[in-house]
């Protein structure tokens, strides 16, 4: 039969303990994460800056393309070469926020905290 702390606790816990005010306590496992919106913003960055460098340094030439024969611009050569090294910034930096966060997560610290129910209405 569950009794009336089984169904105050959130899921996950170990049952609650009481402290001496008579509120419930609960191990917690506390842990840090990395933010994925900025290793994401990390990656453009990163994937404009790639491609910057990519078409300042490799000029290209002036004559027409052997299968359009279309001459490009240096600016239309940069947004295509954008179309590449985007996705593979934004990959990358999610690589080594996954790698950060697989790491981050050996070290994980359990704590005691109090359970406290607020009744919002």
């Amino acid at each position: 039969m569950a009794g009336k702390d089984d169904a105050d606790r959130a899921p996950g816990l170990t049952p609650p303990e009481r402290e001496p005010q008579g509120r419930p306590v609960a191990e917690v496992v506390i842990r840090r994460s990395p933010k994925y919106g900025v290793f994401t913003a990390l990656g453009v960055a990163l994937g404009i800056v790639a491609a910057l460098v990519l078409t300042t340094v490799f000029d290209g030439t002036t004559a027409p393309s052997p299968y359009t024969e279309v001459t490009y611009s240096p600016s239309q050569a940069f947004g295509f070469i954008l179309l590449w090294c985007i996705p593979a910034g934004i990959a990358i930096m999610m690589i080594l926020a996954l790698v950060l966060d697989r790491v981050q997560s050996r070290r994980v610290r359990r704590m005691r905290a109090s359970v406290e129910n607020v009744d919002e209405r």
